[in-house]
């Protein structure tokens, strides 16, 4: 079916209205309307070829919350007027080992991308958000239970809430551990709103004085200026887990030196150019570990939304109509929003 989307037709090319076509949903398929859409730092990264290998026409966008408007006479799971979601897949091998435990964001063969992945679909690859609906596998669609009134903020939640809540959780964050959360972005400050919740004491590191008490008002027990050495030396040897949500490179052996012995630097954040090599003598003598992660499996996915419709946990947004979407992404640059920008999808038809 044709649908009113937004995207680009080349790398230095701003976005711009076109019209896409979506399948009409197979037997396992969900059909979403899209309410919302959150605007993710990769979408940027993709649209301009940064990270080279995009395909065009790009629409991209992997936040999206609306209602089901159709499902394939074999689903079971959802139904018309279901409020739902879709994350940063849209399909997998379902045959590999990482597929079997549950950890479709590792699969072997890779993940399909919910925009910039191959599919049999036209135009050859996956197109996502930015559009008035989309066709997925209702093993890649998700249930959402926060209140309507909190739709748009939950949008985020699909790719910055999942990308710091699984290693949160694969680390065990909890109550009587100390947790460092660096870089409060829209990232970071989901980070802070999350192991809170998950009753860690929370420090947050910043190089933004200006953004002392905002750290606090998320959740952040204590907040640390990254570029006072005396503060930092104030938390020597003393965290469990530091989750890294910066992107830029940066001296990873200023955090390294605050870990306890076993505790774990864990990056979520890919640099433009590489870090430093670390201080290697700091990792042994510590039994201290440098890891990463990557978003997570559908069903942590899944238990992430359950977790933060309990615990009352949105994204902190700034609403957009798409046709602003290149203004969005110049700020975005510039790190000039709190915290996330998300689409109002109605705009598309405005």
């Amino acid at each position: 079916m044709t649908t009113n989307a937004y995207g680009a037709h080349a790398g230095d090319k701003p976005l711009e209205p076109m019209l896409i076509q979506r399948r009409a949903p197979g037997p396992h398929d969900v059909q979403i309307d899209i309410a919302y859409c959150g605007v993710c730092h990769s979408d940027l990264h993709t649209v301009r070829s940064e990270w080279g290998g995009t395909r065009y026409p790009c629409v991209p966008g992997h936040e999206i919350v609306g209602q089901v408007s159709a499902v394939g006479e074999a689903v079971t799971r959802f139904g018309v007027g279901d409020t739902v979601g879709v994350g940063c897949m849209v399909d997998s091998c379902q045959q590999c080992a990482a597929c079997g435990d549950g950890l479709e964001q590792y699969c072997e063969r890779g993940f399909t991308g919910t925009y910039n992945g191959r599919t049999q679909d036209p135009p050859g690859h996956t197109l996502g958000g930015y559009s008035e609906r989309i066709v997925v596998s209702e093993r890649f669609v998700l249930k959402i239970g926060h209140p309507a009134e909190q739709l748009a903020a939950v949008a985020p939640l699909l790719c910055a809430g999942i990308t710091t809540y699984s290693p949160l959780r694969h680390w065990n964050v909890g109550p009587g551990q100390k947790v460092g959360i660096v870089g409060i972005g829209g990232l970071g400050h989901m980070g802070l709103k999350l192991a809170r919740a998950m009753g860690a004491h929370v420090v947050a590191f910043t190089t933004s004085e200006s953004k002392r008490q905002d750290a606090r008002d998320l959740g952040a027990h204590e907040v640390v200026n990254s570029r006072n050495a005396d503060e930092v030396k104030q938390h020597a040897g003393s965290f469990d887990f530091i989750l890294d949500t910066v992107a830029a490179s940066h001296d990873l052996d200023q955090l390294t030196a605050l870990l306890k012995r076993d505790g774990t630097l864990c990056l979520v954040g890919v640099p433009e150019h590489p870090h430093p090599t670390p201080n290697i003598g700091q990792l042994i003598f510590g039994r201290r570990s440098i890891a990463g992660s990557l978003i997570g499996g559908i069903a942590e996915t899944q238990e992430m939304l359950d977790f933060c419709a309990e615990h009352g946990i949105v994204s902190e947004i700034e609403m957009i109509p798409v046709q602003r979407i290149d203004e969005a992404y110049e700020r975005m640059q510039r790190s000039d929003v709190k915290y996330r920008f998300v689409i109002d999808c109605a705009s598309l038809v405005d």
